[in-house]
């Protein structure tokens, strides 16, 4: 039998080098993406550069995938720009669009450069990871929510579109992934004293929630079992959190909830 072909971007590290590692270990043969001008060790699959927000870098990187394997059977889209807690007037427009670029477009781009040969061939899946955010966004955490709930729209409609050629896109949503808090996310470039005490508190209390947070195995052990699914479902909670967040979400007045997230990031729970 021959393997199947599976794409990761932004492979280099977290959830996306577990991805690329899971898949390789369940017979897959992985390209992984990361960043131009990269040095890295050897790795149990092939890492080619990469930049999502360049046209022309995804438009060479699926070109030379399909040119050593013919076709592409999986694509994980991974690559996102992580924010530190910030009010949402904290970021310029520029970030906002460059977070944009990299967490939405750059999916969308990655999408739109697979699908031809995916329909080419009427089989295929594309696996987003999106985030429990793109269901209830919090406080101090706007730019990032918008993002996802960008990511969970264009999956959903994407996934109805495509099943007339055997192709499924599916959303991942962990909540929390323990990372290096401050290497993987960036700060605002509009900070306003307004928000000081506030964003303290928040950034702290996060931090303590990823320091005991999940791995990103937890994430790439879903992405198998997702690829691997002869029926999969078009949405995936990872994780207790990210579970819990969904059914109240589903099942709890919206009062509720708010003051839920709000007492769990240890904000005032009095709402105007």
């Amino acid at each position: 039998m021959h393997s199947k072909i599976a794409v990761v971007t932004s492979a280099l590290s977290g959830i996306g080098e577990s991805t690329a590692t899971r898949l390789a270990q369940a017979g897959f043969k992985v390209y992984g993406a990361c960043r131009p001008g990269i040095q890295m060790a050897p790795r149990s699959y092939e890492m080619l550069p990469l930049d999502v927000t360049c046209e022309d870098s995804v438009q060479a990187f699926v070109a030379a995938v399909v040119r050593q394997e013919g076709r592409i059977d999986l694509l994980v889209n991974n690559a996102r720009i992580g924010l530190t807690p910030a009010g949402a007037e904290e970021s310029s427009l520029q970030q906002v669009q460059a977070v944009f670029d990299t967490n939405f477009f750059g999916l969308v781009r990655m999408t739109r450069a697979v699908l031809p040969y995916m329909r080419a061939r009427s089989a295929g899946r594309i696996i987003n990871i999106g985030s429990v955010l793109g269901a209830r966004s919090v406080p101090y955490g706007a730019l990032y929510s918008a993002a996802m709930h960008a990511i969970v729209g264009y999956t959903e409609a994407l996934d109805l579109e495509l099943r007339d050629w055997g192709i499924r896109a599916i959303v991942i949503e962990p909540a929390y992934t323990g990372t290096s808090f401050d290497a993987d996310m960036v700060e605002p470039d509009a900070k306003l004293d307004a928000y000081l005490g506030a964003r303290t508190v928040v950034t702290r209390r996060v931090r303590d929630i990823m320091m005991i947070a999940e791995g990103p195995e937890a994430v790439a052990d879903a992405v198998v079992k997702v690829a691997q699914a002869k029926r999969p479902k078009a949405r995936y909670a990872v994780g207790g959190v990210a579970t819990r967040m969904r059914l109240l979400r589903a099942f709890t007045p919206d009062s509720l909830t708010e003051s839920g997230v709000r007492k769990d990031i240890r904000m005032s729970t009095k709402l105007a």
